[in-house]
């Protein structure tokens, strides 16, 4: 290769380089960046406060199933319908019956070692089991072939236990107990304005005493007026002009 060509060469190759660092810096003061104060991508999460958590524990049968919307427990039955159907074992057990059977007895079907010991200690799947277990299976069962991530709102568990409960169940729907329902009811918040509950004192509010405090209505004492101090007597023993 003579020195012209290669000369030639590398005349190409410095210009080429010369272009590049060029458009570079060409582009870098045309399209400037400029840092944002805020991220566009963060999300500020709102921590809820204690007091107004609510635990999620299975409700009263007795008192939900009745009310439950069967059609809504079908529609949600349509996300179990990749591995499980009601005719025939598929890549989970068939569900026909599901409510009050023995676990991992559906013949036909290779349980996992997890599931056969969980129903080596429960001897049936009650609604109980079933509302713990579609809410996340995995935690709930450790081991278990299924991989669903579950249902995390609370009525679509209920609504698919009441279509379950149709499709073959052997368990019946205990009767109705309040007291299970209203202690897995959460509480209701108070109104907006509402008066605090009569003889609940105001945190950090000392309660008014001595002449000036106004009696409660019953208490033995006039509510309208606060008692009168007794006037001083005149010299001379007189007795005060009404």
């Amino acid at each position: 290769m003579s020195d012209l060509t290669f000369n030639k060469y590398a005349g190409a190759v410095l210009a080429t380089c010369f272009v590049i660092a060029g458009l570079v810096q060409l582009s870098g003061g045309v399209f400037s960046q400029e840092k944002v104060a805020k991220p566009g991508f963060k999300v500020d999460v709102v921590e809820e406060a204690a007091g107004g958590a609510v635990a999620d524990v299975p409700p009263d049968w007795g008192t939900v199933l009745p009310k439950a919307d069967v059609a809504a427990g079908q529609a949600v039955f349509a996300k179990c319908q990749s591995c499980h159907s009601l005719t025939a074992n598929g890549t989970g057990p068939d569900l026909m019956g599901v409510v009050g059977r023995k676990p991992a007895s559906e013949a036909g079907f290779a349980y996992s070692d997890a599931m056969k010991g969980f129903a080596a200690k429960q001897p049936i799947w009650d609604y109980e089991h079933i509302y713990e277990f579609i809410k996340g299976p995995q935690a709930y069962i450790n081991g278990t072939k299924m991989t669903f991530v579950g249902l995390k709102q609370q009525q679509d568990r209920i609504n698919l236990i009441a279509y379950l409960h149709t499709q073959g169940s052997t368990l019946p729907i205990p009767a109705p107990n309040p007291a299970a329902a209203a202690a897995a009811a959460p509480a209701a918040p108070p109104a907006a304005g509402a008066a605090p509950a009569p003889g609940a004192a105001e945190a950090g509010k000392p309660a008014a005493t001595g002449s000036t405090a106004t009696p409660a209505a019953g208490a033995g004492g006039p509510t309208s007026a606060a008692p009168t101090a007794p006037q001083p007597a005149p010299a001379g023993g007189a007795a005060p002009k009404k």
